[in-house]
């Protein structure tokens, strides 16, 4: 979450840096990519922090009206669904990355991997997250949604 609230600062900060010295008459050319940087990291890495906190990537509606093995299936359900995108996220943006080597950004000429990095990052945090939750449920059940209580005799 800290890292989330850094990179989005620093995408606020750099937009306002930018916004400041190009009306000055002196813009600073590699602003933008720093900006880019922060957002995109920004992204990848809140939604990683959303599915920890079961605020993103998650199919609620279904689960949330049952209870008993129905909810513990639906509930696994959905995570495995989240479970296989983060997979994706790894593997396609691994491969994103290591395209992006062929690709360089203006002015800096860094490699363009520098942004696809976020991908695989956030892939490899949504299945951590996503197997923590599994494990999590699997041993203690799932927590019910906010608002409305667990039948009589259910696990918590």
């Amino acid at each position: 979450m800290v890292l989330c609230g850094v990179a989005i600062t620093g995408f606020t900060v750099t937009v306002i840096c930018d916004v400041v010295t190009r009306t000055i008459g002196r813009p600073w050319l590699w602003l933008q990519e720093v900006t880019m940087t922060f957002f995109i990291y920004g992204v990848f890495i809140g939604a990683a922090a959303a599915t920890r906190r079961n605020d993103h990537l998650y199919l609620a509606v279904i689960a949330e009206s049952l209870s008993g093995r129905k909810r513990l299936f639906f509930e696994m359900f959905n995570r495995a669904v989240v479970l296989a995108v983060a997979i994706c996220m790894i593997w396609y943006g691994y491969l994103n990355f290591l395209d992006g080597f062929r690709s360089l950004r203006m002015p800096s000429m860094t490699p363009l991997a520098s942004l696809y990095a976020a991908i695989p990052l956030c892939g490899i945090l949504v299945a951590l997250f996503t197997i923590e939750q599994l494990v999590n449920g699997w041993k203690n059940g799932f927590p019910e949604p906010a608002g409305r209580t667990a039948p009589e005799g259910a696990r918590p």
